[in-house]
């Protein structure tokens, strides 16, 4: 009886996580509200990674930016969602080369897409953001990191077929363990 239900509540687990796989990527977030997107070449020679000048503080920034990654394209199914804050210095290798940081923010879904938010608020005077005639609080970079409904999908099903298979090595083994027991 144990056992059929374990096996059921498996079953079950497993075809939650597969529609939560099978859900499709989401697109690139939206600007926020009264903010300018950057022109300069570094900041537009990938179309997964763009920059933005606002006058937003981090929170409201972040919060945005959440509010796109709350929900599923499909349905509007609310996904589980983690904000991930790094150390600021971690932005040459995560956004991109020389990029000048004062926070980097991940936000992800579990097993599926990310995006990374990197913000600078300019503290020196040499530093102030001066464009089109408008002085702005900071410049993020958005950075999205979208991956394969497929390969979500195939890695999920060979993982359950190779946690099946060991879980029934385990058994054999357990059971010859209980025998080479049962003879001493």
């Amino acid at each position: 009886m144990v056992n059929k239900f374990l096996k059921i509540f498996f079953v079950c687990v497993c075809l939650f996580f597969l529609g939560y796989l099978s859900l499709p990527n989401f697109d690139f977030p939206k600007a926020i509200p009264g903010s300018l997107q950057s022109k300069e070449p570094a900041d537009t020679e990938t179309p997964l990674r763009r920059a933005y000048f606002t006058n937003l503080t981090r929170e409201e920034v972040l919060n945005w930016y959440q509010s796109q990654f709350d929900k599923s394209n499909f349905l509007n199914i609310p996904i589980v969602t983690y904000r991930l804050n790094y150390p600021p210095e971690e932005s040459g290798t995560i956004i991109r080369d020389q990029t000048k940081s004062t926070f980097l923010e991940e936000i992800v879904h579990p097993f599926r897409e990310s995006m990374y938010i990197n913000g600078f608020e300019p503290k020196d005077p040499k530093d102030v953001i001066f464009i089109e005639n408008q002085h702005w609080r900071q410049k993020i970079i958005i950075r999205y990191v979208p991956s394969s409904v497929i390969v979500r999908v195939l890695t999920f099903i060979f993982s359950v077929i190779l946690f099946v298979v060991l879980l029934k090595n385990w058994n054999s083994a357990l059971r010859d363990i209980r025998k080479i027991r049962i003879k001493i």
